[in-house]
């Protein structure tokens, strides 16, 4: 069981939803950090020398969880460089490690933070009372990880016409508004209970 865990996630939204979410799904004795790069290049730019500096002292105790939002990549080729840099640091990674203990695991978002909001949409009600709950009922937004022509889009879309966000998305406050609602098993994100899966098997 991992005493700590370490997520290196690409942006402040996704660092201020964990932030707020994480404490409710880990138990007491696991501590986190969320470290945000400025954006998905910045991330994937500086990920080999980030993990080749943990291989020099990462406690066998503590996890590494890398998020990336998959946005228009190929996932398997996104996934596939995310491993390269696992493997260069050398640390072993989730994929690679079968039955041992591993240190590092990646995710994808698909496509990105705004997604696992419509896989959870009693949470944005929470948030912002006025939005419909029949949203996720439409065709184009029932498959959460699915949705055409970008999620914080369609988001910031679907709240503008309810009367938030008018003069454009705050997406660090929507995503700190919207964790505080947020209910795990309420989720309908594949890509989240990926995510929440490999946080409680690192958790014990």
């Amino acid at each position: 069981m991992a005493d700590r865990l370490i997520l290196l996630v690409e942006e402040p939204s996704m660092e201020s939803f964990l932030q707020i979410l994480l404490p409710r799904v880990l138990p007491a004795e696991c501590a986190f950090e969320v470290h945000a790069f400025q954006g998905k290049h910045d991330l994937l730019g500086k990920l080999p020398a980030r993990l080749l500096g943990y291989r020099y002292w990462l406690p066998a105790e503590w996890r590494i969880i890398v998020l990336v939002d998959q946005d228009d990549d190929d996932c398997r080729e996104l996934k596939a460089r995310l491993e390269r840099a696992a493997a260069g640091a050398p640390l072993l990674s989730r994929t690679r490690a079968g039955e041992r203990p591993w240190q590092v695991a990646n995710r994808l978002a698909i496509e990105e933070l705004e997604a696992w909001y419509f896989g959870e949409w009693e949470a944005v009600r929470g948030a912002y009372p006025r939005v419909s709950r029949t949203v996720p009922q439409q065709a184009r937004y029932r498959d959460a990880d699915a949705i055409q022509g970008g999620t914080w889009e369609a988001f910031e879309r679907v709240l503008k016409r309810c009367g938030y966000f008018t003069t454009g998305l705050r997406k660090v406050e929507a995503a700190r508004q919207v964790a505080a609602h947020f209910d795990p098993d309420r989720s309908r994100s594949h890509s989240f209970e990926k995510l929440r899966a490999v946080i409680a098997e690192a958790a014990g």
